[in-house]
């Protein structure tokens, strides 16, 4: 008796389908990761923190998802890597990035920040050469964002650190 009221009162809290409760921890885990990046007095938690919300962010994004949120997944795990100046994992996950931004021929505002990603993880990795190179794409596909609140969006994110005296 006690166990089927448990289940009835479990199914009555139940407010959200998988798929929404997907959605859901998605966007909220990103826009933790994000308030975590604005902190100005992080603390070494708060840098575990931000990873572990980046990385399942992008677990939720990759269950229900389209290949754009898997790509933005991507891009916001090397860009958390790459403001904490991990290199290795900052490259590898902005590889990762471009590869599925360009496999699925994402262009525009996605193709900025995919090529942004790369700039800021070589720059973390205090290779001038190659991030040079990528923001020579990143400012050119920059530029070619059509809708003016994306762009705002991109550059306000493309002009602000870290980037390691590379810019």
């Amino acid at each position: 008796m006690a166990q089927d009221t448990l289940q009835k009162e479990s199914a009555a809290e139940l407010r959200y389908s998988l798929n929404e409760a997907e959605r859901y921890f998605a966007a909220t885990l990103n826009n933790k990761v994000w308030d975590l990046l604005a902190k100005t007095d992080r603390t070494r938690e708060d840098d575990e923190m931000m990873i572990h919300a980046a990385h399942a962010s992008f677990y939720h994004w990759s269950v229900v998802g389209k290949p754009v949120n898997v790509a933005r997944g991507f891009w916001l795990i090397s860009h958390v890597y790459a403001v904490l100046k991990q290199v290795d994992p900052a490259i590898h996950y902005a590889n990762r990035c471009l590869d599925v931004t360009q496999a699925e021929a994402l262009i525009d505002f996605d193709l900025a920040y995919a090529y942004e990603g790369m700039a800021r993880a070589y720059a973390a990795a205090g290779n001038k050469a190659k991030c040079e190179e990528y923001l020579k794409l990143t400012q050119d596909a920059g530029g070619k964002i059509k809708n003016k609140e994306d762009r705002d969006v991109f550059s306000s994110d493309f002009k602000a650190g870290p980037w390691y005296g590379m810019k």
